[in-house]
């Protein structure tokens, strides 16, 4: 909080971009590694008591858990627009 109060007005609109990048990989990552569970767990991983009960409950939480902090389109257009936006002019695409 406190390097978060003491950055400039340019700072924090130039933070928010890689921040939507990082939790968008995040959300990616972890649909993956939820995915790969189940598949771990066969059928066990779709019942919710017994040795899938964790699994299961990962797997149906993921899209909620990513959804407050916007949708990953949305997250993924705002990171690539701010790093558009701070890129050198001569850089080259």
């Amino acid at each position: 909080a406190y390097q978060l109060n003491t950055l400039s007005d340019i700072e924090k609109m130039a933070l928010g971009g890689p921040i939507g990048l990082c939790k968008s990989h995040a959300t990616i990552v972890f649909e993956f590694c939820a995915r790969e569970a189940v598949q771990i767990f066969g059928g066990n991983g779709y019942t919710r008591t017994g040795q899938g009960e964790r699994v299961e409950r990962l797997y149906r939480d993921v899209r909620g858990l990513a959804i407050p902090g916007g949708s990953e389109e949305i997250l993924l257009d705002l990171g690539m627009r701010q790093a558009q936006k701070f890129m050198p002019s001569e850089a080259k695409l």
